[in-house]
């Protein structure tokens, strides 16, 4: 198969290095240093899924879609910050004449990423996974991945036909990452929503790994605070997840959840020591947006979108 994966961080990279393995012809679009990287290096992947190093000219990478082969591509998998999802979503359609009308899958964090890309495609096109792998980028070819939860799981927000994935899953299996098909990624990405946004703000504002948080009665109260307000706001706007109450959530994830990813630290804490934007926007601050929308009062998400923003502001400005 012919596979687009707009962007070359590190899910990006994991995707690409899982499907090339498996036999796929792969293009990566990024920016120049990325590209750069990426040509003279190829990709280099180490961690709990294994070690492998795809050479350069395995795949194809480049820093436009005017440059890619005129090729029927089967699917085009985003893997950008959640924060360009419109800005991407308008590219794409702008190259539509090359990209053609496959499915367009989203593996992205947060809440609210289809949305922006059904203002341009139609909604039976736009698939989501929710990825429950950790992964760190110690350069611009390398993906570590540091935690490994659950298989990749893709499904549609809004009724497509998610046979479409499965051949996307397959492939993405036969290289090495997990990955299904679902009739339930809305209860799936709601699940990663309660954990991810317990977690990568308080990690990311106290520099402690996941584990940390869940030693200490304090940390445990304000996650417990965030848990509860998701529900809430959750149900009041018509979502559900796998677990009924807050009170049913926070038993699995002290129990499970927490000790199996103790050690990873968040993607929000890196992109803060590297001074780059974070997706509190589509986490805590999506909450805090849907909450509003439906009258729920949501004041400890406030306090974690609020307090992001201050430190990103410290180097991004206003």
């Amino acid at each position: 198969m012919n596979i687009l994966i707009f962007g070359g961080g590190a899910v990006g990279l994991g995707l690409a290095r899982s499907l090339i393995t498996a036999g796929n012809d792969v293009t990566i679009i990024d920016v120049e240093p990325t590209v750069i990287a990426l040509k003279e290096k190829g990709i280099v992947q180490t961690g709990v899924l294994g070690e492998f190093s795809i050479q350069p000219g395995a795949f194809k990478v480049y820093d436009t879609l005017e440059k890619i082969d005129d090729v029927k591509i089967d699917y085009i998998c985003v893997c950008i910050k959640s924060y360009l999802s419109e800005t991407i979503a308008k590219v794409l359609k702008q190259y539509e004449h090359k990209t053609g009308t496959c499915p367009i899958v989203l593996f992205q964090n947060g809440w609210g990423n289809a949305e922006q890309f059904i203002q341009y495609f139609d909604k039976e096109r736009i698939f989501n996974a929710r990825v429950m792998t950790g992964y760190i980028k110690p350069g611009l070819h390398h993906v570590d991945i540091t935690v490994h939860a659950d298989a990749i799981h893709m499904g549609s927000l809004y009724g497509g036909d998610t046979k479409k994935l499965l051949s996307l899953a397959s492939e993405l299996t036969k290289g090495g990452m997990p990955a299904e098909v679902t009739e339930q990624v809305s209860k799936d990405i709601w699940a990663k929503m309660l954990y991810n946004c317990a977690l990568n703000p308080l990690g990311a504002i106290f520099n402690v790994p996941y584990g940390e948080l869940g030693k200490s009665e304090y940390t445990k109260a304000i996650m417990n605070n965030i848990f509860s307000e998701i529900f809430e706001t959750m149900h009041k706007a018509g979502y559900s997840t796998h677990y009924n109450t807050a009170e049913d959530y926070i038993d699995v994830f002290y129990s499970r959840l927490l000790p199996s990813t103790g050690e990873h630290r968040s993607s929000m804490l890196q992109d803060i020591q590297a001074k780059r934007r974070t997706e509190i926007d589509a986490l805590n601050g999506a909450v805090v947006t849907l909450a509003k929308q439906h009258g729920v009062r949501t004041p400890v998400n406030e306090v974690m979108t609020s307090l992001i923003k201050f430190i990103e502001e410290g180097y991004v400005g206003k």
